[in-house]
């Protein structure tokens, strides 16, 4: 986590986020006490190595972790993700292109990759 200056954890953590709900292209790297199982920090994992502005299917996640038929299990890891943007999740699209599901709307799914897809 990058600390602004003056500025204690807390608000180091919110500047983040507002600056990428802003456009501006920086990993999201903020402190996580996320309770996962192996499987899920796996994936989780691979997720924050999607790049800002770039999606990847269920299928590839799963072939990036090792597990190419997981595809379903990648699916419910990223339902299961409880740290939107900093775990990227929005970036898992179908294999066909379709948006998929998302654990906090698709209709926000959507607006994340139009917002990122534009800034990149």
């Amino acid at each position: 986590l990058r600390r602004d200056r003056g500025r204690g954890p807390l608000e180091s953590a919110v500047g983040a986020i507002l600056r990428y709900l802003d456009g501006r292209v920086e990993p999201l790297d903020l402190p996580l006490d996320v309770r996962a199982t192996a499987f899920q920090r796996r994936v989780f994992e691979a997720l924050q190595r999607i790049p800002y502005g770039r999606t990847r299917s269920y299928t590839e996640v799963a072939r990036a972790i090792g597990r190419p038929a997981a595809i379903r299990a990648v699916a419910r890891a990223c339902a299961t993700n409880p740290a939107a943007l900093v775990i990227p999740c929005h970036r898992v699209v179908r294999q066909d292109g379709g948006v998929g599901g998302y654990r906090w709307g698709i209709e926000r799914k959507q607006t994340l990759l139009m917002k990122e897809a534009a800034a990149r």
